[in-house]
């Protein structure tokens, strides 16, 4: 008896990559049926650009503004008492946390005092706690500006305004402030201004720096997990599986609804499996790990894509049964992605349940319908429970996108006879 590989369409996660998926059969059709062939393993998996959830997830951490400007003193003396009323008035209701009040106030000093500072300043780290990260940035901004100009820079102003660039995802005008905030003198940055500064620096590729200031989080907070989960990204982006895996098992303990936490480190368990052969203890640990973590991200995000992903551990780990009733928990919804299907029916084709697998390839092929490797599974199975015209239609129909295909065509010939 032959062993197969069969490789699986790409599968898209929110994650996230390609993984191939190998597995062996062992059974004879009556018409003497040869095996799905072999096919050459692609090149390992990397990661897609897609950000984590945790990426500007974490809490502002914004503080009390200091009053350490005041008002322009070119102002009038009427103006510039209005003003000061004014902004002891925003600043108060800051320090109330009627954050929307507090704008409003702020707005009505800088309306008639454009050069306000403090007002300025005021407006934005309520506009903050509003989570209004891009009025914020506008408005610190201009503050930090004023304040230039005034000989009179507010650290307290700038950390706030790099906080509000990365809510809202201008790392580049985020990282000079960030670098400062890290590197003033005197100063004690905690893990998650760090974290901030990692993260811009990875944004802008910047990917040395990055690790730098990831680890300097880890450092301030060991149970960083945002920064560990970078980390481990990282290493996984540069192949490296046991760092990769060391990081992101660290993530998900410190946080376990770390859902891209989880799913990259199934793929980096299911990799690592790869490079020892997919043979072995080793390897055999690794997709049980795999399926320890595909597990966890189908707790936390019970959708087709964590369910396909979970279904891959499990085919890789030759338990073909629980692969099946796995995704037919999402196989039953009319939305069902072609490539959940195929991985359906090759898992039913490895228990041996041919009925079920031509139900699932069937499918499959309504919803990709040039995906060779379908047609060349389901011709497959029809061999299996003998009917041979089925059999050579689905060959012929993988053909018909793989003329050149001589795997296919030898399948096509040699079935032919018994399809008449």
């Amino acid at each position: 008896m032959k062993d197969f590989l069969i490789m699986t369409r790409t599968i898209k996660t929110a994650a996230l990559l390609l993984v191939l998926l190998t597995a062996t059969h062992s059974a004879n059709a009556q018409s003497g049926a040869t095996r799905p062939r072999r096919v050459n393993p692609a090149p390992a998996p990397t990661p897609a650009a897609t950000r984590a959830v945790s990426d500007t997830g974490a809490t502002t951490g914004t503080t009390t503004p200091r009053r350490t400007t005041t008002p322009a003193r070119t102002a009038p003396a009427a103006t510039q008492r209005a003003a000061s009323a004014g902004t002891a008035r925003a600043f108060e209701l800051f320090q109330q946390k009627q954050f929307e009040a507090a704008v409003r106030e702020a707005k009505l000093v800088t309306a008639n005092d454009p050069a306000n500072s403090e007002a300025w300043k005021i407006a934005g780290f309520a506009e903050m706690e509003l989570k209004r990260y891009a009025e914020a940035a506008a408005d610190l901004q201009r503050a930090l500006e004023l304040q230039r100009a005034a000989g009179e820079e507010d650290a307290n102003t700038s950390d706030a305004l790099a906080t509000a660039y990365v809510r809202t995802e201008k790392f580049a005008e985020a990282l000079p402030l960030l670098v400062a905030a890290t590197t003033r003198a005197g100063a004690k940055p905690d893990a998650l201004t760090y974290y901030y500064r990692g993260l811009a620096e990875y944004r802008t590729n910047r990917r040395a720096e990055a690790e730098v200031s990831f680890n300097a989080a880890v450092k301030a907070d060991p149970k960083n997990s945002a920064s560990l989960f970078y980390l481990g990204r990282m290493a996984f982006e540069r192949k490296d599986d046991a760092a990769a895996i060391q990081f992101l098992n660290r993530a998900t303990t410190a946080d376990p609804r770390l859902a891209e936490g989880w799913t990259l480190l199934t793929y980096s368990y299911l990799r690592r499996a790869d490079a020892a052969g997919g043979e072995g203890p080793k390897a055999d640990a690794d997709y049980l790990s795999a399926i320890r973590a595909s597990e966890s991200l189908v707790r936390l995000r019970p959708d087709e894509a964590a369910t396909a992903l979970h279904g891959q551990a499990l085919i890789r780990a030759k338990q073909y049964a629980r692969a099946a009733t796995a995704l037919e928990r999402v196989a039953a919804s009319p939305e069902v992605k072609g490539e959940t299907l195929y991985l359906l029916g090759f898992a039913y084709t490895q228990a041996k349940n041919s009925p079920k697998a031509v139900a699932a390839l069937e499918r499959a092929a309504a919803k990709t319908p040039q995906d060779v490797n379908i047609y060349r599974i389901l011709g497959y199975n029809f061999e299996v429970l003998k009917q041979y015209a089925k059999a050579l239609a689905a060959y012929e129909k993988g053909l018909t996108f793989a003329p050149e295909d001589a795997e296919l065509k030898q399948s096509a010939e040699r079935i032919r006879p018994f399809a008449q």
